[in-house]
Protein backbone atom coordinates (compact mmCIF):
# COMPACT_ATOMS: atom_id res chain seq x y z
CA UNK A 1 0.00 0.00 0.00
CA UNK A 2 1.40 3.46 -1.04
CA UNK A 3 1.79 6.35 0.86
CA UNK A 4 -1.13 9.00 1.26
CA UNK A 5 -0.21 12.48 -0.53
CA UNK A 6 0.47 14.94 2.24
CA UNK A 7 0.53 18.11 0.31
CA UNK A 8 -1.74 20.73 -1.47
CA UNK A 9 -1.08 19.45 -5.21
CA UNK A 10 -2.16 22.79 -6.06
CA UNK A 11 0.04 24.83 -3.94
CA UNK A 12 3.08 23.12 -5.34
CA UNK A 13 2.06 23.23 -9.02
CA UNK A 14 1.63 27.46 -8.32
CA UNK A 15 5.10 27.17 -6.74
CA UNK A 16 6.77 24.87 -9.77
CA UNK A 17 4.59 27.51 -12.32
CA UNK A 18 6.91 30.34 -10.94
CA UNK A 19 10.48 28.57 -11.31
CA UNK A 20 8.81 27.51 -15.23
CA UNK A 21 7.82 31.09 -16.10
CA UNK A 22 11.02 32.84 -15.04
CA UNK A 23 13.50 30.00 -16.32
CA UNK A 24 11.66 28.17 -18.71
CA UNK A 25 11.39 24.60 -19.06
CA UNK A 26 14.63 23.57 -20.05
CA UNK A 27 16.55 25.79 -17.45
CA UNK A 28 14.03 24.85 -14.87
CA UNK A 29 16.25 22.28 -12.52
CA UNK A 30 14.89 19.49 -10.19
CA UNK A 31 16.39 21.25 -6.93
CA UNK A 32 15.32 24.52 -8.10
CA UNK A 33 11.39 22.94 -8.60
CA UNK A 34 12.55 21.18 -5.11
CA UNK A 35 13.45 24.17 -3.27
CA UNK A 36 9.87 26.15 -4.83
CA UNK A 37 7.72 23.29 -4.05
CA UNK A 38 8.88 21.78 -0.79
CA UNK A 39 8.68 18.46 -2.20
CA UNK A 40 11.95 15.63 -3.02
CA UNK A 41 12.31 14.78 -5.77
CA UNK A 42 10.24 11.52 -5.07
CA UNK A 43 7.08 13.30 -4.51
CA UNK A 44 7.29 15.26 -7.70
CA UNK A 45 7.96 12.02 -9.61
CA UNK A 46 5.53 10.25 -7.89
CA UNK A 47 2.55 13.15 -7.99
CA UNK A 48 3.40 14.04 -11.56
CA UNK A 49 5.31 11.78 -13.40
CA UNK A 50 8.30 13.56 -13.93
CA UNK A 51 9.14 17.43 -14.66
CA UNK A 52 7.24 17.20 -17.91
CA UNK A 53 4.32 16.26 -15.91
CA UNK A 54 4.51 19.07 -13.69
CA UNK A 55 5.79 21.15 -16.13
CA UNK A 56 1.99 20.26 -18.06
CA UNK A 57 0.50 20.75 -14.64
CA UNK A 58 2.10 24.57 -14.50
CA UNK A 59 0.67 25.44 -17.84
CA UNK A 60 -2.57 24.36 -17.07
CA UNK A 61 -2.89 26.36 -13.86
CA UNK A 62 -1.28 29.47 -15.88
CA UNK A 63 -4.39 28.91 -18.62
CA UNK A 64 -6.78 29.11 -15.57
CA UNK A 65 -5.44 31.46 -13.00
CA UNK A 66 -3.81 34.00 -15.11
CA UNK A 67 -4.81 33.70 -19.47
CA UNK A 68 -8.65 32.92 -18.35
CA UNK A 69 -9.52 35.64 -15.54
CA UNK A 70 -8.00 38.28 -17.54
CA UNK A 71 -9.90 37.12 -20.83
CA UNK A 72 -13.25 36.58 -18.65
CA UNK A 73 -14.74 39.94 -19.41
CA UNK A 74 -14.25 39.40 -23.26
CA UNK A 75 -16.24 36.22 -23.02
CA UNK A 76 -19.55 37.57 -21.10
CA UNK A 77 -22.63 38.09 -22.93
CA UNK A 78 -22.91 40.28 -24.21
CA UNK A 79 -19.58 41.65 -24.56
CA UNK A 80 -19.88 45.48 -23.13
CA UNK A 81 -17.84 47.46 -25.65
CA UNK A 82 -15.26 48.74 -23.53
CA UNK A 83 -14.00 45.66 -22.45
CA UNK A 84 -11.45 44.92 -24.99
CA UNK A 85 -10.05 48.39 -24.27
CA UNK A 86 -10.22 47.03 -20.33
CA UNK A 87 -8.31 44.11 -21.40
CA UNK A 88 -5.23 46.09 -23.15
CA UNK A 89 -4.78 48.76 -20.11
CA UNK A 90 -4.75 45.84 -18.00
CA UNK A 91 -2.37 44.12 -19.83
CA UNK A 92 -0.34 47.07 -20.16
CA UNK A 93 -0.74 47.80 -16.45
CA UNK A 94 0.76 44.36 -15.54
CA UNK A 95 3.61 44.63 -18.20
CA UNK A 96 4.37 47.81 -17.02
CA UNK A 97 4.76 46.88 -13.01
CA UNK A 98 8.20 46.44 -12.54
CA UNK A 99 9.04 43.37 -10.45
CA UNK A 100 6.01 41.16 -11.06
CA UNK A 101 5.88 38.20 -12.92
CA UNK A 102 4.17 39.21 -15.91
CA UNK A 103 6.64 42.63 -15.89
CA UNK A 104 9.79 40.47 -16.22
CA UNK A 105 9.03 36.84 -17.45
CA UNK A 106 6.01 37.99 -20.02
CA UNK A 107 3.96 34.93 -21.17
CA UNK A 108 4.36 31.45 -20.31
CA UNK A 109 3.38 30.24 -23.25
CA UNK A 110 5.28 32.87 -25.52
CA UNK A 111 8.04 31.84 -24.04
CA UNK A 112 7.64 27.85 -24.60
CA UNK A 113 7.15 28.89 -28.30
CA UNK A 114 10.70 29.79 -28.97
CA UNK A 115 12.50 27.34 -26.45
CA UNK A 116 13.57 23.93 -27.16
CA UNK A 117 9.68 22.51 -25.74
CA UNK A 118 8.22 23.89 -28.68
CA UNK A 119 9.31 20.90 -30.45
CA UNK A 120 7.45 18.42 -28.70
CA UNK A 121 3.94 18.79 -30.80
CA UNK A 122 1.52 18.87 -27.83
CA UNK A 123 3.35 21.70 -26.46
CA UNK A 124 3.27 23.04 -29.30
CA UNK A 125 -0.57 22.35 -29.43
CA UNK A 126 -1.18 24.15 -26.29
CA UNK A 127 0.90 27.34 -27.35
CA UNK A 128 -1.51 27.05 -30.74
CA UNK A 129 -4.71 26.71 -28.69
CA UNK A 130 -3.75 29.59 -26.15
CA UNK A 131 -3.39 31.64 -29.46
CA UNK A 132 -6.38 31.01 -30.57
CA UNK A 133 -8.42 31.53 -27.15
CA UNK A 134 -6.56 34.67 -27.11
CA UNK A 135 -7.95 35.44 -31.10
CA UNK A 136 -11.65 34.40 -30.36
CA UNK A 137 -12.01 36.54 -27.21
CA UNK A 138 -10.10 39.73 -28.66
CA UNK A 139 -12.37 39.03 -31.71
CA UNK A 140 -15.75 39.30 -29.75
CA UNK A 141 -13.88 42.43 -28.33
CA UNK A 142 -14.00 43.87 -31.20
CA UNK A 143 -17.09 42.83 -32.34
CA UNK A 144 -18.26 44.67 -29.44
CA UNK A 145 -16.67 47.58 -29.92
CA UNK A 146 -17.19 48.30 -33.51
CA UNK A 147 -20.42 46.71 -34.06
CA UNK A 148 -21.09 48.60 -37.32
CA UNK A 149 -17.74 47.63 -39.01
CA UNK A 150 -17.58 45.31 -41.61
CA UNK A 151 -17.09 41.78 -40.24
CA UNK A 152 -13.94 41.53 -42.71
CA UNK A 153 -12.49 44.49 -41.17
CA UNK A 154 -13.56 43.36 -37.49
CA UNK A 155 -11.42 40.29 -38.17
CA UNK A 156 -8.27 42.20 -39.31
CA UNK A 157 -8.28 43.98 -36.54
CA UNK A 158 -8.81 41.38 -34.01
CA UNK A 159 -5.95 39.67 -35.75
CA UNK A 160 -3.94 42.86 -35.30
CA UNK A 161 -4.56 43.30 -31.75
CA UNK A 162 -3.66 39.58 -30.81
CA UNK A 163 -0.38 40.29 -32.79
CA UNK A 164 0.28 43.10 -30.84
CA UNK A 165 -0.28 40.59 -27.27
CA UNK A 166 1.57 38.25 -28.58
CA UNK A 167 4.56 41.07 -29.21
CA UNK A 168 4.19 42.49 -26.15
CA UNK A 169 4.74 39.14 -24.02
CA UNK A 170 7.95 38.43 -26.53
CA UNK A 171 9.46 41.94 -25.85
CA UNK A 172 8.67 42.84 -22.21
CA UNK A 173 11.79 40.71 -21.30
CA UNK A 174 14.24 42.50 -23.27
CA UNK A 175 12.46 45.85 -23.93
CA UNK A 176 9.72 46.47 -21.77
CA UNK A 177 9.51 50.16 -23.57
CA UNK A 178 8.54 48.31 -26.55
CA UNK A 179 6.24 45.64 -25.23
CA UNK A 180 4.31 48.78 -23.64
CA UNK A 181 4.44 50.88 -26.70
CA UNK A 182 2.95 47.54 -29.01
CA UNK A 183 -0.10 48.05 -26.53
CA UNK A 184 -0.38 51.12 -26.77
CA UNK A 185 -0.76 50.95 -30.73
CA UNK A 186 -3.88 48.63 -29.78
CA UNK A 187 -5.22 50.78 -27.97
CA UNK A 188 -4.38 53.60 -31.04
CA UNK A 189 -6.38 51.04 -33.56
CA UNK A 190 -9.05 50.73 -30.86
CA UNK A 191 -9.58 54.41 -30.72
CA UNK A 192 -8.79 54.25 -27.18
CA UNK A 193 -5.08 56.03 -27.15
CA UNK A 194 -4.86 58.55 -23.93
CA UNK A 195 -4.35 61.58 -25.57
Amino acid sequence: MGRAQTFDTHRAVRAALGVFWRSGYEAASVPALEEATGLNRSSIYHAFGSKRGLFDAAVQTYLDDVVRPRLRELLADPVDPDAVVRYFTGLRAALGATGEIQADSGCLLVNASGAPIARDAAVRQVVADYRAELRAALGRGVDARFPDRDAAERARLADLCAALVVSAFALVRVDPASATGALDGALELLGAAER
